[in-house]
Order: structure tokens, then C-alpha cells, then sequence
């Protein structure tokens, strides 16, 4: 029994469709009707056939629901976690350490408990540290926590710790660091959004850079490496590099719609985040740009894939051709 924490996020859906293509028996954790609705949807992307979806055990839980989690790791040998809140406002940290750093010490716990043969993590770039020169980071270029960090990076990392915890203490474990997870479904939340936006006319746009990957590539690579004979492992997963500029314009000829124009400058960026801060404290509203998110969407990151393309001499979606099959399928739900 394979056991799917997010089983209804972008990740956890494309993976549960893969899964059960493979004939592999499946438990996946839910959080609402609606979300199932989510999962649902994703699954008619690859087929009509409903039976994939219905042969899925769904066990409605979260992660801090102990005695709820524990009856879902019954009969489990291997576990793909997920499950993630995502958010860069600085007032959920509470949320986030809870959803992203104790769930996952849950997680982990459980899975030491009932003797999982082996854990896959779905982690972020997030969690790994600045490069000092002008080489890409990878694997190794470790996290400084005297850093402006984000509080989505923070917590992540903290979870990324428990799995490493998990590992001394006989667990054996993979965790994947994927850079922005371009994929259809989740249109409201994640990179989904960005398609919502620039379909409703965005007109701003940063020379920022960072790294994307397919969704489909993340889940072959997952599993692959949930089949493998490694333990013990993280790997960063991006198969380019794009600027937002670049990003953003590309979907937005892809939808056919206008081509956002304006281009934020790094002091703009940090005037929007202390204005955004000033309406929040007037208003009570939620925040929309933090301090640390001002500063990334100008930044310039480059992360290196060597060590998972190397391993599995994997030939990565390109990127240019995913936007335009997420196109696609937006506007055919529209």
C-alpha cells in the first residue's frame, strides 16, 4: 500500500493518476469535497475513465490529525508527502510551521513507527542556501539561517530537518527539491495562479529569474527514485531557467491575450512591499508582498540539475512547450 499526503494538490493529484496507471494500490489523504473535486479534474486531463480515480482509498485527515494519520498508515510501505501549505505572508508563520514543519515530523514519526520501507519528500529550492560566487547552487550550497529568509522557506527547511532526523533514526528517505512547478489544475493556488492573472490582463512584470520544472517531471522523477535502490538523498529538480519576464509574456501569447508590459525595478519592489505592509496595518487585509518576496522577484537565481540528470540521464520537459499545454487546458475550462 502506497500511502499520498496532498493528494489533492498539483503534485499529489498528477502523482495519484500515475500511480494508479501503474496498478499500484493507493491510500491518499483529504481535506475537503472540494478539494477532491480538484484531484477529480486532473485525473479526466489523462482519461474519461473514472475507475483510476475511484480506486483510490481516500481517508479524509491532515496532518495534525494523529489518531485520524495513524489508521491511514495501516498496511503502508511506502509514503509520498505532498502536503504543504504555501504561503509568504509573514503573519501565518504559525500556520506554515505547523502544516509544513510538525505535520512533517508527523509524518515522519509515523512513518518510523509502522516501518515504512521508504519516505519521499516533496520539498522546494526554497530550503537551499545563496551561492557566494557565480555558480549555480546545488545540493550542496547549504541554508544560512542568518539569511532574510522567507517564512514559507523557513518552515519548509524545519521539515526538510525531520526527514534528515528520520534518517538517523533507521528511516530511509529521498527528499526532491523542485524549483517553480508549472502544471494544470490548480488554478487557484501556486503557479496556477500566475495563468488567472495574466489571463485577467496583468500588466507588471520583474527581470527577476528562477528556475521551473514540468509537473510531470516531478512525479516521473519521484517515482523512479521511490523504485530505486537510493535512500538518503535530496535532488534539486529544474529543467530551466526563465525570467519572470519572459514567463509571464509567454503565457500570455499562449492565451492570446494582452502582453504585460510595465517592468517593476528593484526600488519599486521594495516601496511595493513597504506600502503593502502600510495597507495591511490600516486596513487588516492580508498581505500580498512581503519583504523577502519583494527582494526574490528581482533576484536572480541558477540552480543546477546535474546530479538527478545525471543519475537518471533524464531529458526534461521543455518548458515553453508545458506552458502551452497548460494553456490549453485553461482555456478549455474557461
Amino acid at each position: 500500500m502506497i500511502l499520498v499526503t496532498g493528494g489533492t494538490g498539483l503534485v499529489g493529484s498528477h502523482l495519484l493518476y500515475k500511480l494508479a496507471n501503474n496498478s499500484k494500490k493507493i491510500r491518499a489523504i483529504y481535506r475537503s469535497e472540494a478539494k477532491l473535486e480538484v484531484a477529480k479534474k486532473i485525473f479526466s486531463y489523462y482519461t474519461s475513465d473514472t475507475s483510476l480515480f475511484e480506486s483510490i482509498e481516500w481517508v479524509k485527515t491532515d496532518l495534525l490529525n494523529l489518531p485520524d494519520l495513524e489508521a491511514a498508515f495501516k498496511n503502508v510501505t511506502q509514503v509520498y508527502h505532498c502536503a504543504a501549505l504555501v504561503s509568504f505572508d509573514p503573519n501565518d508563520y504559525i500556520a506554515l510551521k505547523r502544516t509544513n514543519t510538525l505535520g512533517t515530523a508527523n509524518i515522519v514519526n509515523l512513518c518510523l513507527s509502522y516501518k515504512v520501507s521508504k519516505l519521499c519528500y516533496v520539498s522546494s529550492v526554497a530550503t537551499l542556501g545563496q551561492s557566494l560566487t557565480d555558480t549555480p547552487i546545488t545540493e550542496e550550497t547549504f541554508w544560512n539561517p542568518e539569511e532574510d529568509n522567507n517564512v514559507y522557506a523557513i518552515t519548509k527547511y524545519g521539515a526538510e530537518m525531520e526527514v534528515w532526523r528520520g534518517t538517523q533514526e533507521g528511516l530511509d528517505a529521498i527528499i526532491v527539491n523542485p524549483g517553480v512547478i508549472l502544471g494544470s489544475g490548480a488554478w487557484n493556488q501556486g503557479s496556477g495562479n500566475l495563468f488567472y492573472k495574466v489571463y485577467n490582463h496583468l500588466n507588471y512584470y520583474t527581470n527577476g529569474i528562477t528556475g521551473f520544472v514540468a509537473v510531470e517531471d516531478v512525479v516521473d522523477i519521484m517515482m523512479t527514485l521511490m523504485a530505486m535502490d537510493i535512500k538518503n538523498q535530496n535532488y534539486i529538480l529544474v529543467s530551466e531557467h526563465w525570467s519572470y519576464k519572459k514567463l509571464l509574456q509567454t503565457i500570455a501569447k499562449h492565451l492570446g491575450v494582452k502582453i504585460p508590459h510595465n517592468e517593476i525595478q528593484p526600488w519599486q519592489a521594495k516601496l511595493g512591499w513597504r506600502l503593502d505592509w502600510l495597507r495591511h496595518k490600516v486596513t487588516g487585509k492580508k498581505r500580498s508582498l512581503s519583504k523577502q518576496m519583494a527582494k526574490t522577484i528581482v533576484s536572480q537565481s541558477q540552480y543546477s540539475s546535474e546530479k538527478i540528470t545525471a543519475l537518471l540521464n533524464y531529458k526534461w520537459t521543455a518548458i515553453d512547450t508545458t506552458i502551452q499545454s497548460i494553456c490549453k487546458q485553461f482555456k478549455n475550462e474557461l
